[in-house]
């Protein structure tokens, strides 16, 4: 293995200035909120693009606290990528001010931008944040995993969403990213030295301004893009990336019964939608996205929108393909499994890959073992279609098995698979009903802190369907596993035991348990915590949960909480003094004797100081208390 590469060092004038810059885009995009202008689908794109900009509010602090700090620019040994941090922010600054582009012209001249390939504008934009995204050195500039995770997450949207509007065509995405990025490094260059970060992002937001001309201009060019004069957001790729691309000529007559309605194009993944039509299912999906709900053939309105595969038609067209010699070209019908670009596609019925893997998970061997539950694991987190196709290849019996699996690594894959799989709804059903729930009480307890934390991951998921609630609160075992972990766990540990217990308390029987599970004593060592990685937050959401119920509210009493919480109220982060609040006024409701408690602490001057400047919450809760102690000094 080649040894690390270190980061070359960061010059603090220029990354400061970058980070400045960056900062300003967001607050930029972050104050924009009127988009009555825009037509429906490209008004909730931009709503829907500019909500990601705050999730990434506190990945750019970061960055600027950390290129304030004047760091020396030295890597971290951990770190394998060969990368330059600047280059990596001067890619997210275009990135960022390309998408504000969009979101800018979508707010002011939305009816304009209307006919003018909007979609592939979204795509584009959608797929460049993500790959500068994916490709920041985190490690260098010393990113939080708090902060990983929430990028994480946007990646995931934005994937979600450049999927949305079909196969990326890659080879035009390229060429707009180069032209882009080529024009974006110069003015870099030549105004970094003198100029200051506000003049950067004008220059910048100027070299962009005419990005959906370039859009077209390069599509034009490529021939890449098909738009019909009678629906301008109904944009087909058929670059090099389509593989049904010769089927457009007339050199081959396609069935009509093959084509989508929509698209009329030959399908892929025929589904049928609750009026009986066929559509491809990227064409539909982008129909109902756009926020129609009738049957685009029969005008009928949708009673639901599920999707229906259409296995049969599916065959026919791959026997079709077959028979016209268009296998090659077609593979998504040809069997098996295609990976295009980290999405792997079921074809024609024939599942060959995964049900290899499935197999193997029920191997004698265990190298065998530990190498098809890491495919799998692998799969089931890339997209929603491979969590299906596994859930049918009845993968999840057997994984749920492999977490009693002695070889801890093994463990730790299916417990992980089982956390992806679990990400598609229709999965958690079934996952409970093969009886997860006491292999993930087996993992919390005895697996790897990796696996004990990606099983309290599992069960907080599982538990978002109100019915699991109920199960895993009523299994032996399940809810003092998660007290232990969070008491006991790794940083990351705790903060997924503290999720899955939140969830399940939401359900006031599980409450009770978690009560006499012994769930104050970890909740209050973390209110006393003073680390860095300290979780007061999550421990008072769970506090803010249990007080509702009258045994929890009597046992927060009981355990002496009400000081931690005055304390809370004069020292703690404006979050934290809000719940605190909250808290404090359940307490103290209707018992005069908790009342007359909080007054003698002292807790008048901190709650009428939070009255005045706290958040609108905090201020609505202390005012209530306020108002009780009020009447209680006055009988």
């Amino acid at each position: 293995m080649a040894a690390a590469v270190a980061a070359p060092p960061v010059p603090a004038s220029e990354a400061g200035k970058l980070a400045e810059a960056l900062l300003i885009v967001l607050r930029d995009v972050s104050a924009t909120e009127d988009f009555s202008c825009a037509p429906g689908p490209l008004r909730d794109d931009c709503v829907r693009l500019a909500r990601k900009f705050s999730l990434l509010s506190h990945l750019l602090e970061e960055i600027r606290d950390f290129t304030s700090r004047g760091q020396d620019g030295s890597s971290p040994a951990s770190s394998s990528r060969a990368v330059s941090p600047v280059s990596c922010l001067v890619d997210l600054l275009l990135a960022l001010d390309v998408a504000k582009s969009f979101i800018m012209r979508g707010r002011s001249a939305g009816l304009e931008l209307a006919g003018k390939n909007i979609a592939v504008q979204f795509q584009y934009v959608t797929w460049q944040l993500e790959k500068v995204l994916v490709a920041l050195p985190f490690d260098y500039f010393g990113i939080s995993d708090e902060v990983q995770e929430e990028v994480e997450l946007v990646c995931a949207q934005l994937r979600r969403a450049t999927e949305k509007c079909g196969t990326p065509n890659l080879k035009l995405f390229s060429e707009i990213y180069h032209i882009l990025s080529r024009t974006h490094s110069k003015e870099f260059k030549r105004l970094s030295s003198s100029m200051s970060g506000r003049f950067l992002i004008q220059s910048s937001s100027h070299g962009n301004r005419d990005f959906h001309d370039l859009v077209l201009l390069v599509s034009e060019v490529n021939g890449n893009f098909k738009c019909d004069a009678q629906n301008p957001m109904d944009v087909t790729a058929t670059g090099p990336s389509d593989p049904c691309k010769v089927l457009k000529s007339d050199t081959i007559a396609v069935p009509e019964d093959f084509r989508c309605p929509i698209s009329l194009e030959l399908m892929r993944d025929p589904v049928i939608v609750s009026t009986g039509q066929t559509y491809e299912r990227s064409s539909i999906q982008k129909w109902i996205d756009c926020g129609n709900g009738t049957c685009p053939k029969t005008q009928q309105k949708l009673q639901n929108l599920t999707l229906t595969p259409n296995y049969a038609l599916r065959s026919l067209i791959m026997q079709w393909c077959e028979d016209h010699k268009v296998e090659q070209l077609c593979r998504t019908m040809s069997g098996g499994l295609r990976k295009s670009f980290g999405v792997f596609h079921e074809d024609g019925g024939n599942r060959f890959t995964i049900d290899a893997l499935v197999h193997k998970l029920s191997s004698r061997c265990n190298e065998e073992r530990n190498s098809a539950a890491a495919e799998i694991r692998s799969l089931a987190k890339r997209n929603a279609e491979n969590r299906i196709l596994i859930a049918k290849a009845g993968a999840i019996p057997t994984l749920v098995d492999l977490l009693s699996e002695g070889d801890l690594k093994i463990q730790e894959h299916a417990v992980t698979s089982i956390l992806n799989l679990s990400i598609h709804d229709d999965n958690k059903v079934l996952i409970v009903l093969a009886g997860a729930i006491d292999g993930m009480i087996q993992v919390l307890r005895s697996g790897s802190m990796e696996a004990r934390e990606n099983a309290a991951a599992t069960i907080f998921s599982l538990s978002l369907v109100d019915e699991n609630k109920i199960t895993i609160g009523s299994t032996p075992g399940a809810i003092e596993a998660l007290v232990k972990l969070l008491d006991s766990g790794s940083s990351r540990g705790k903060k997924d035991a503290a999720t899955a217990l939140f969830n399940l308390c939401i359900y006031r029987g599980n409450k009770t348990h978690a009560i006499r599970a012994g769930v104050l004593i970890p909740l209050l060592k973390l209110l006393k915590d003073s680390s860095r990685d300290c979780m007061v937050d999550e421990a008072l959401t769970i506090l803010s949960v249990l007080v509702s119920h009258q045994e929890g509210k009597a046992a927060i009493v009981r355990a002496n909480t009400i000081p931690i919480l005055i304390d809370l109220l004069r020292i703690g982060q404006p979050r934290s003094k809000e719940n605190a609040a909250a808290i404090l006024l359940a307490i103290c409701k209707k018992d005069a004797k908790n009342l007359a408690y909080i007054g003698r602490l002292g807790a008048i001057i901190p709650l009428t100081e939070l009255a005045n400047s706290g958040t609108d919450r905090a201020k609505r809760k202390s005012s209530s208390l306020l108002e009780h102690l009020r009447k209680l000094h006055d009988l």
